[in-house]
Order: structure tokens, then C-alpha cells, then sequence
């Protein structure tokens, strides 16, 4: 997996179409940022005699922009980095958080509609936004900065036809075995009774008496 997602998450038959981050774009403007707070603070020691006072100057400046530099850069960056969307063959997995980590598993065949939007810059940068609707209580789920994001929800409506054929087929599957069962029985039950009936041991000994020759008048002719 490229974007690494832990793959033991995965069952045994589970395959991973694809891992996204949100769009590269997201992190721009903080990278942008960050090279504007480097600048400065390489100014700062520039401009700043080397002596005691422009040392202490120069040290409150990078303390000053380090605390900047913490929430506008590292933790947008962080967050793009820790957010994941996974699609596999069975299911949509979401996973975000930087320290407190939250995560929401979307299976296929609860999967009702999945619909994409697109601004006017989505469309020049090939990003946008996933609206997935799912069966059940769940709420529904929002994938922001999707990168090809119409491209993403036709690969999530295939996986969800071949999931629907996939369980299609395993259930046929398991009729057949039965109706094997059911006729399997049956023909035992026939056989059973289109098989030689055994002989009462009565039936048996009745025929082995000698016949009644009848009674003395019987005359012969």
C-alpha cells in the first residue's frame, strides 16, 4: 500500500484498490508558509548584531516563530499526513487523527449512493469532494479534497457491483448443496422402497406347514 496504511487490518481475501491522502494542494499554502517563516528567521539573524543583545533577539525571534510555525505548518501537515482513505474489494475505511485517531469502515453492500462534487477549481487542480450514503444508523460520510474524485466514485460503484455478483454467486452456490442434500436423501428414501421386502418369520413358517388335503368327503372323480 502506498500511502502506509497498516495492511493487517485487512481479511485474508481482502484486496486494496486503492490508498488516497486528501490532495497535495491542502498542505500548499502551510508549505508555503513554513518557507516564509525559514526566510524570516534567517533575516532575523542577518540583520541582528552578533552580540548579546542581537542574540537574545535573534533567540526570541525563532522562539516566536516556531510558535507560529507549530500550528499553521506542522500540524496541517501532520493532519494530511494521518488522514487516509482506503478502498478495498470489501469495504470504504476512513482513518484520521494525529494523536486522537478516528477511523469509520463503510462495507460495499451497505453502500447506497456515492456522489461526487467538483467546484471550478476542483476541476483545474482534478480534485473534489465524496458524498457517501450508507444503510443503517450510520451517518453519512464526507470525503473532502478527494484526488480524481469522479475517477474514485466510479472505482467504488464497480466494487460495489462485483461485491453484490461475489455474494450472488456464493449464495447460489450453497442452495445447489442443499438440493444435492434433498436428493441425495431422496433417492436413498427410494431405493429403501424399491428394495425386496424382507419375510415375516411367521409368513415363513406358515408356508413351510403341509397344505389341508381337505376332509375325508372329498370323492375323487
Amino acid at each position: 500500500m502506498t500511502v502506509g496504511f497498516p495492511e493487517n487490518v485487512l481479511a485474508k481475501d481482502e484486496r486494496v484498490e486503492r490508498g488516497l491522502h486528501p490532495h497535495w494542494l491542502t498542505v500548499v499554502v502551510p508549505t508555503i508558509l513554513g518557507l516564509l517563516l525559514a526566510g524570516a528567521c534567517i533575516a532575523v539573524a542577518v540583520v541582528t548584531p552578533d552580540d548579546e543583545t542581537g542574540n537574545r533577539i535573534q533567540w526570541i525571534a525563532v522562539a516566536v516563530l516556531v510558535v507560529i510555525a507549530i500550528p499553521a505548518v506542522v500540524v496541517p501537515y501532520l493532519r494530511w499526513r494521518t488522514t487516509h482513505y482506503v478502498i478495498t474489494t470489501h469495504r470504504v475505511m476512513v482513518r484520521r487523527g494525529i494523536l486522537t485517531k478516528n477511523g469509520k469502515d463503510i462495507t460495499l453492500s451497505k453502500i447506497t449512493d456515492v456522489s461526487f462534487q467538483q467546484t471550478v477549481l476542483d476541476r483545474l487542480i482534478r480534485s473534489g469532494s465524496l458524498h457517501i450514503e450508507s444503510a443503517g444508523d450510520s451517518p453519512d460520510e464526507n470525503l473532502a479534497n478527494i484526488p480524481r474524485s469522479n475517477e474514485v466514485q466510479q472505482l467504488i460503484n464497480r466494487l460495489i457491483d462485483e461485491d453484490d455478483l461475489r455474494r450472488r454467486s456464493q449464495g447460489r452456490f450453497v442452495p445447489d448443496a442443499e438440493a444435492g442434500g434433498a436428493a441425495g436423501a431422496a433417492t436413498s428414501a427410494d431405493d429403501e422402497t424399491t428394495a425386496v421386502p424382507r419375510q415375516r418369520p411367521e409368513l415363513a413358517e406358515e408356508r413351510r406347514r403341509p397344505r389341508d388335503l381337505g376332509d375325508g368327503n372329498d370323492q375323487r372323480l
